[in-house]
């Protein structure tokens, strides 16, 4: 009973590390795809948040990243909204 209870303990701890490995290989490399988007067309600063979100569900570092990357993306967003321009007339016709 011994040997079982063993080689189920080690099958889990497998089993586990696998999944941690598999989540790390996808955060990673979705991290990375958003590092190269920084400088080439695209959303990189969503791809990052993207991965960041996926290496938060087994990584603590992750989600505190993920937690100041989304502050820092809401205070982005504030100040993109404060420049905008605003709209004192109604578009001409057939424009809106």
């Amino acid at each position: 009973m011994r040997v079982v209870a063993k080689v189920t303990a080690v099958l889990r701890f497998l089993a586990r590390q696998s999944l941690r490995l598999s989540v790390a290989a996808l955060g990673f490399t979705v991290l990375a795809v958003g590092v190269v988007l920084l400088v080439t067309p695209g959303p990189g600063l969503l791809v990052i948040i993207a991965g960041l979100a996926i290496l938060a569900h087994e990584f603590a570092w992750a989600a505190t990243a993920l937690d100041k990357a989304k502050r820092r993306g809401a205070q982005a967003r504030d100040a993109a909204v404060r420049r905008a321009p605003r709209r004192t007339q109604p578009p001409p016709h057939g424009l809106d």
